[in-house]
């Protein structure tokens, strides 16, 4: 087994994704590696092969040695997430005072549309996207409309401003849950895209709610817009926690932020709300925002090695899939429609992140590597699957070969 990671052997030779071998890697108990069998490679959920950050993990060794495992208390995450966002995203303007803490990014998002929209009330998100706006969105009694992407998978003004237009007829309160970056494609908007966003929200009254769950993982060649910067964002919400960037899905804790004209929308967050997140979460994201930086450089370097490896493995392997390079994120959307796999949508609809159809069950069965099925991110996810590459080389290689020899197979038997 690898000797225990620690902030005294950090250095740039060090990637995070070369740390673990699969034998360690399996003896994890969370879903990423529970929801198959053992000789499934799981490359689906957004959970990274890595191990935690030294600083996070001496923030964490710290607070349980003293017994520190109460209740979360103070603005140290803000303050942290704050100077963080200055230094890496030039957003000088962060206030401590227009935050709030909630228990994850989604139920944050939640929170936040139950403010400034009310039961019947239409939600705009640009298909395929991220399964549990539909989920959740649904839950909460809202109506879901899809602005779908542009064929080159980045958002379409013309499709959004219609989706406005239509959210308008279903309610007086309309919002537009925006995925920057966007899950699944790992587009990063650019400002001016967002400029775009902002200026057809305002025309249109409708709120707009940023998850940016992803916002410190653009990769070389990007760089990551903080929605609450653009102008006309005023009035808007961005949601943020270290959970992507830093592998830390099973410490809940986020942060709702606000921009000037929507204070006084956030300061009606019911007091019960910042009550969710775990003091073991606040811990480990504040450390992360506050200390995780050099771990996070390496780990971007290494995503942005797999990423290029990506681009070798797959025509050598999988001439056939279309693929378009993620911009951010450790996320690859792959187009198997050539394949010519029919995809049988279940009768929940999309959403439903654990339903597998179409090639990723083809993929599951016959390579035995787990990924997510592109129906359930929604409108034009359908023949396509989310391949999680924040692994390890030599994972990707394995995994890449296999739905190379499963294709082969495929074509050999549908011929």
């Amino acid at each position: 087994m690898a000797a225990p990671y620690s902030s005294a052997d950090e250095s740039p030779a060090l990637n995070p994704l070369t740390r673990l071998a699969l034998p360690e890697l399996r003896q994890r108990t969370s879903v990423k590696w529970r929801m198959h069998a053992p000789d499934v490679l799981p490359l689906w959920v957004a959970e990274m092969d890595v191990p935690l950050a030294p600083a996070v993990a001496d923030a964490l060794h710290r607070a349980v040695t003293l017994g520190d495992t109460g209740y979360a208390y103070g603005t140290a995450y803000a303050e942290a997430l704050g100077d963080f966002a200055a230094r890496r995203w030039g957003w000088n303007d962060f206030r401590v005072d227009r935050s709030t803490l909630v228990p994850d990014v989604m139920m944050g998002v939640v929170e936040v549309l139950r403010l400034v929209t009310g039961p019947g009330d239409a939600v705009v998100v640009c298909s395929p996207v991220y399964p549990p706006f539909y989920a959740f969105v649904s839950h909460a009694d809202r109506r879901v409309i899809e602005a779908p992407l542009g064929p080159d998978l980045r958002m379409d003004p013309a499709a959004l401003e219609e989706a406005f237009r239509r959210a308008r007829e279903y309610g007086r309160r309309p919002a537009f849950l925006l995925c920057n970056p966007h899950n699944p494609t790992g587009v990063v908007h650019r400002r001016d895209e967002l400029e775009t966003v902002a200026e057809l929200a305002h025309r249109h009254g409708v709120r707009v709610v940023s998850d940016e769950i992803h916002a410190p993982l653009a990769l070389a060649g990007a760089r990551f817009t903080p929605y609450l910067t653009v102008t006309g964002a005023e009035d808007a919400f961005a949601l943020i926690s270290a959970s992507k960037a830093w592998n830390l899905a099973g410490l809940k804790a986020a942060l709702a932020v606000a921009g000037p004209r929507a204070a006084a929308d956030l300061a009606r967050m019911p007091e019960e709300v910042s009550h969710g997140p775990s003091h073991l979460g606040v811990i480990a994201h504040t450390a992360a925002f506050r200390d995780g930086g050099p771990w996070l450089d390496l780990l971007l370097a290494g995503l942005d090695a797999n990423r290029a490896l990506l681009e070798t493995l797959l025509p050598k392997h999988l001439p056939s899939l279309a693929y378009h390079r993620p911009e951010g994120t450790y996320l690859a959307w792959l187009d198997c429609t050539a394949l010519g796999i029919r995809t049988e949508r279940p009768d929940a609809g999309p959403g439903v992140a654990s339903d597998l159809a179409g090639p990723a069950r083809m993929f599951l069965d016959r390579a035995r590597v787990a990924l997510s099925s592109g129906h359930v991110f929604g409108t034009g996810g359908a023949g396509f699957v989310r391949l999680n590459f924040a692994t390890s080389p030599e994972i990707l290689i394995e995994a890449v070969t296999r739905m190379g020899q499963a294709v082969d197979e495929h074509l050999a038997s549908a011929g």
